[in-house]
């Protein structure tokens, strides 16, 4: 597999950076598109694009800092905090979603993590070539997403011990999701924010995070090639 740095065409016309792994069956696979965590892009998220590329997929992570990356939680708050979410959704991850349909009609899913899995609820919204998304611990600002408009099928991934993606905050995402009529599947671990983060010991949970890669697989092979 190839592993690589490249440049892809927002809609705008702009240049944005991302890492892409391709697959063994090239560029005709179906397609990935994953979002970082408020960490930037880090040897970790390349990790899941990895990940995703071994198991048939092509896997493109839209570098959204810029090269900036930190294992600082007040400078990643900071951030994330500074953001411009619709551009970067309508920019930088519909500009990688496009680059990926470019190459082939294969189906594309947008997947992503805390920030990333936010922002996949806000593609859902705003990006219309997209086909599925799976979301890890992740709900978008009013503002930025009305869950309730989410136009493809989702994934959903949550942990009961979660300070920012609480009970609560879930049963209205659930209320929201079924208002909508949205096409969903939801599952709660017991586990900590961030439990599929490897590069975080303190919070990862190795049995909940196969469980949910291996639920995650199976929605996306459902999905994207069934």
């Amino acid at each position: 597999m190839q592993t690589k740095m490249i440049e892809f065409t927002r809609p705008d016309g702009k240049k944005a950076p991302g890492y892409l792994e391709m697959p063994s069956a090239g560029k005709d696979a179906p397609g990935v598109v994953v979002i970082q965590e408020w960490w930037g892009l880090n040897d970790q998220i390349k990790g899941v694009a990895d990940r995703l590329a071994k198991a048939g997929y092509r896997a493109l992570v839209p570098d959204l800092f810029r090269g900036r990356i930190t294992k600082d939680r007040d400078e990643a708050s900071h951030w994330m905090g500074g953001l411009n979410w619709a551009d970067a959704t309508q920019q930088d991850i519909r500009g990688a979603v496009q680059h990926l349909k470019s190459w082939s009609p294969s189906r594309i899913a947008v997947l992503g993590f805390c920030m990333g899995g936010a922002l996949t609820i806000a593609a859902g919204v705003n990006i219309p070539e997209t086909d599925a998304g799976v979301c890890f611990y992740g709900i978008p600002p009013r503002e930025a997403a009305d869950p309730s408009k989410v136009r493809f099928p989702m994934q959903f991934h949550f942990a009961t011990k979660d300070d920012w993606c609480n009970p609560a905050a879930i049963a209205k995402l659930e209320e929201d999701l079924k208002r909508g009529n949205v096409s969903y599947e939801l599952y709660r671990y017991e586990a900590q924010h961030a439990f599929t983060n490897e590069a975080r010991p303190e919070v990862h949970d190795p049995q909940a995070t196969k469980l949910a890669w291996d639920r995650a697989l199976k929605f996306l092979g459902a999905v994207l090639q069934g």
